[in-house]
C-alpha cells in the first residue's frame, strides 16, 4: 500500500491501521478530494470515512469556519496594526530628514533663495514715498550739534578705509556722523563693491557746522550724508539709491544729478510708545464746563465723549491707560480748518469721516492724510466734520491716556479713541470690558461716595492691565491689525 504521508496518531502508536483517533495517514478517503484538505495539506492524506466528520454537514461546517473566523480577524487586525507602525515610523524618518535637510546653509530642501531683482531710483523719487522730517521717515530735526556742545562727543568718526570721504573743508567734518548712519554707511560700502567690483562708495558731505543748508536739515546733526560712487558715473546713481534703501537708511531722495541724499533717524530714537497717549498740556471739557489739562485730571472726572451714534455725551473716566510727565515722546500733530490742533503719538486712533462710505471709521494717527476730515466740536455744540490742513511730526515731552467709559474723548476740541496700537475700536473696548464692570462694582460701594480718586496723580508708566494686554496681543491678535 502506498504512503503519501505519515501524521503521528493521537494515541502514540505505529500501527499504520490506528482506529482510535481520526489522525490516520494510511486509509482512503475523500478528504483527499475536498478543497478544504488542499488548503490545508500540501500532498494527499488517506483518512478513513468512518472516523472522519462528515463536511457535507452543515452545523460541523458552520462550527469549523466559525472557530477558524476569529483566528482570521486576529490575523488581520494584527497585519493592520502592523502596516499603521511602519507607516508612523516611515513618516518619523520623512519629518527627521526635512529638519535635517533645512538645518544647514540656505534654505533646506527647497534650495536658496532666489535674489530678488532691484529696482533703480528715478530722478527726484524718495523712499519712503514721504517728507524726511515724519515720523514714517528719518524723524524730526533734534536741533543743530555744535562742536563745543555735549552732543558732539556722542558723534562718532567713520575712518572706513573703503569709503572715500570728500573733505573739501579740511576738518574732518564729513567723517563725523551718529552712530546708525555709520552703520548704515558702512553696509552700503559693502553693497557698492559687490555690485560694481573695483568702485568704491564716496561721501560728499556728512555733518554741516557751517549752515551751508536749508534750516532743521538733518545734516546740521551728523544725521545725514550726500553720496556719490567712487568713478562718479551717473548712470549708477538710481541704482546706488536703491542700495542705500536695501542699506537700511531710513529715507533715500535722488535730490539731484549730481549726488544721493540719505539720512537715518536719531540715536537716541526708540519705536513708538507702545500706548496711545496724548500730550500733558491737550485739555478737554468736563461736565461742570471747565476745560481742565491732562495732568490735573482724575478718576471719576466726567469728561466730553462721542457715542456710538456720533453724539456728544459726557463720560466717566475709570482708570489712567498710561501716564509719564517727563518722558520725551515723538507725536503726530494734525491741524483742522478751524485751528483745533490734535497731538497724539502716532499709533493712537483718530476718528475720521469716510466720505466714499458715508460713515465714520477709526485710523492710526500717523495714517491721517491731509484732506481728511476729523470729528471736531464746534462752537454750536455740535460734532462735525472738519478737513485736516496740516500735518507734522513734533517731539514734546511728558504724555497722559485716561480711558473713558464710553472708550472715546473729546481733546482739544477733536474727537479721538482713548485706545491705541490695534486697528480696531470695537476689540480694543471689548478687551477692557472687565475694568468697566469693576468701576461700577466700585461705585456702588459705600465708601467711593466719599470723593474722587486721585491715585492717578501718583501713577508713573502703563497701568497693570494694561501691560497684560499689551503681553499677548502679538499671540492673539494678527499682525496685519496692530501699529
Amino acid at each position: 500500500m502506498e504512503y503519501d504521508q505519515r501524521v503521528p496518531c493521537i494515541e502514540g502508536t505505529t500501527d499504520m491501521s490506528c482506529d482510535k483517533c481520526h489522525i490516520c495517514a494510511n486509509s482512503k478517503t475523500s478528504l483527499k478530494n475536498t478543497n478544504l484538505y488542499k488548503g490545508y495539506y500540501s500532498s494527499p492524506v488517506d483518512c478513513p470515512k468512518t472516523d472522519l466528520p462528515n463536511l457535507t454537514n452543515d452545523s460541523w461546517t458552520k462550527q469549523f469556519f466559525s472557530s477558524n473566523s476569529n483566528s482570521i480577524s486576529n490575523s488581520i487586525n494584527g497585519s493592520s496594526a502592523l502596516t499603521l507602525r511602519r507607516i508612523c515610523i516611515l513618516l518619523l524618518v520623512a519629518s527627521l530628514f526635512s529638519s535635517a535637510a533645512g538645518c544647514g546653509p540656505g534654505r533646506g530642501i527647497g534650495g536658496p533663495r532666489r535674489k530678488r531683482k532691484l529696482t533703480p531710483l528715478v530722478f527726484k523719487q524718495h523712499v519712503p514715498n514721504m517728507s524726511e522730517q515724519t515720523l514714517g521717515a528719518s524723524g524730526v530735526s533734534e536741533g543743530a550739534i555744535q562742536r563745543e556742545s555735549a552732543k558732539f562727543k556722542k558723534l562718532e568718526f567713520n575712518n572706513n578705509r573703503d569709503i572715500i570721504f570728500k573733505d573739501e573743508e579740511g576738518t574732518g567734518a564729513d567723517h563725523v556722523m551718529t552712530r546708525r548712519c555709520k552703520e548704515k554707511l558702512n553696509t552700503l560700502a559693502i553693497s557698492v563693491m559687490n555690485q560694481w567690483p573695483g568702485v568704491r562708495l564716496r561721501v560728499t558731505e556728512s555733518w554741516d557746522e557751517e549752515y551751508l543748508h536749508d534750516a532743521n536739515s538733518l545734516h546740521y546733526e551728523g544725521r545725514a550724508v550726500d553720496i556719490t560712487t567712487s568713478d562718479r558715473d551717473r548712470s549708477k546713481y538710481g541704482m546706488l539709491a536703491r542700495l542705500a534703501v536695501e542699506a537700511g537708511f531710513d529715507w533715500v531722495y535722488y535730490e539731484t544729478r549730481a549726488h544721493i541724499h540719505c539720512s537715518v533717524k536719531s540715536d537716541s530714537y526708540h519705536s513708538p510708545h507702545d500706548s496711545g497717549c496724548f500730550t500733558k498740556d491737550s485739555t478737554v471739557l468736563t461736565e461742570t464746563g471747565e476745560r481742565k489739562a491732562m495732568t490735573d485730571l482724575s478718576i471719576g472726572d466726567r469728561v466730553l465723549s462721542i457715542n456710538e451714534q456720533g453724539q456728544a455725551i459726557y463720560s466717566e473716566i475709570i482708570l489712567f491707560l498710561d501716564r509719564n510727565l517727563q518722558e520725551s515722546q515723538e507725536f503726530v500733530q494734525l491741524t483742522t480748518e478751524s485751528g483745533a490742533v490734535l497731538t497724539v503719538t502716532p499709533g493712537h486712533l483718530v476718528m475720521i469721516w469716510n466720505r466714499e462710505k458715508s460713515l465714520n471709521e477709526y485710523v492710526f494717527a500717523d495714517r491721517v492724510q491731509e484732506d481728511d476730515q476729523v470729528f471736531v466740536h464746534d462752537s454750536t455744540g455740535a460734532i462735525r466734520p472738519q478737513r485736516v490742513v496740516e500735518l507734522r511730526a513734533v517731539l514734546k515731552n511728558g504724555f497722559v491716556a485716561p480711558l473713558t467709559k464710553e472708550g472715546t474723548i473729546v481733546v482739544n476740541s477733536v474727537a479721538a479713541s482713548c485706545y491705541a496700537i490695534i486697528n480696531s475700536q470695537s476689540l480694543a473696548h471689548w478687551t477692557y470690558a472687565p475694568m468697566r464692570l469693576w468701576s461700577t462694582i466700585k461705585s456702588l460701594m459705600p465708601h467711593s461716595k466719599e470723593g474722587k480718586d486721585s491715585t492717578a496723580q501718583l501713577q508713573n508708566g502703563v497701568h497693570w492691565y494694561g501691560k497684560a494686554l499689551y503681553g499677548v496681543k502679538n499671540y492673539v491678535v494678527p499682525k496685519s491689525w496692530r501699529h
